[in-house]
Order: structure tokens, then sequence, then C-alpha cells
């Protein structure tokens, strides 16, 4: 144990220093925060932005089994998105340093998380057999999204 001066100050926590990841096990694990927002649809993927600042957006979204998004990238932000309840997979396409095409596969269940930057082209899907809800930080340039097709032999082509 040490004893802290009476002079000391607590300093408080810069928002935009805090990882991404972390914000997003921190709202996935406030479920009163956006329980009420949480839908399902059974047409499309279910988005709802739960929180908006000068630095980051905080979106809630709602899985049913086999819905997904297509290849995409964010543009130039970068973040992180947690699952909450649920498996996601995760389908990363790159090209390798040899110029070859790479699809890396992560399967993802409840409390696992995948950190993005600007360019990072993936895709999410729900195969499993129940719903699934994640929580998705962005920052910087907002939740665009940039469809992408796969070649085959050059990786991810920008639509």
């Amino acid at each position: 144990m040490f004893a802290v001066p009476d002079n000391t100050l607590l300093r408080p926590e810069n928002p935009a220093l805090r990882h991404p990841v972390r914000v997003a096990l921190e709202v996935a694990a406030d479920r009163d925060r956006w329980r009420h927002l949480l839908r399902y649809d059974p047409e499309e993927r279910f988005a709802t932005l739960v929180s908006k600042d000068e630095q980051q957006e905080v979106w809630l979204m709602g899985w049913l089994p086999g819905q997904r998004t297509d290849l995409h990238d964010h543009a130039f932000a970068s973040g992180a998105f947690t699952v909450v309840s649920g498996h996601l997979t995760e389908a990363v396409a790159r090209r390798a340093p040899g110029g070859r095409a790479v699809t890396e596969l992560h399967a993802l269940s409840a409390g696992q998380s995948r950190v993005f930057g600007p360019g990072y082209v993936h895709e999410v899907r729900n195969e499993g057999p129940d719903p699934a809800v994640s929580v998705h930080v962005y920052r910087d340039a907002g939740r665009a999204m940039r469809p992408y097709h796969l070649d085959a032999l050059g990786g991810p082509v920008l639509d």
C-alpha cells in the first residue's frame, strides 16, 4: 500500500483515448442502455444508433439466422464490434503480400470482439440457429459502408 498525497488530482479519462473494443464491451454490458432499442427484422439485419458524439458512433445490431452484410469496408473509419449474444462469423478479404487473394474466417461468440481500420474489407453473418446481437463502434468517419466484390485471384475490389 502507499499513500496518495493530499494535493493529488484525479484527471477524468479522455473518451477519445479509450480503445473502441473497450467502448463496445462497456456498452454491451449495459443492457439497460439499449434493451429497449433492440429489434429483429425478418427482411434484413436490424441496426440502430445507440449514441453519437464528435469522436464516435455506437450502433446496436440484431441478426436473425441467415442474415449477413455484403462484402464491404468502412471507408476511412476505424473501430470495433463485440458480440453480445449468439454467434457471428466474420470473413476478412485481403490481398496477401505476394498478391494472391486471402479470406480469413473468424467465428465469434458472446464477449468476443474484432477491430477494424480504414480499408478493412469484411462481411459479417449469422450462420447459427439463434438470433445474435452485436455492438459496433465507428470512429473518424461514421458508419459508411463501401461495397466490394471478391476477385478470386486478386482479392477484394471496390465496386
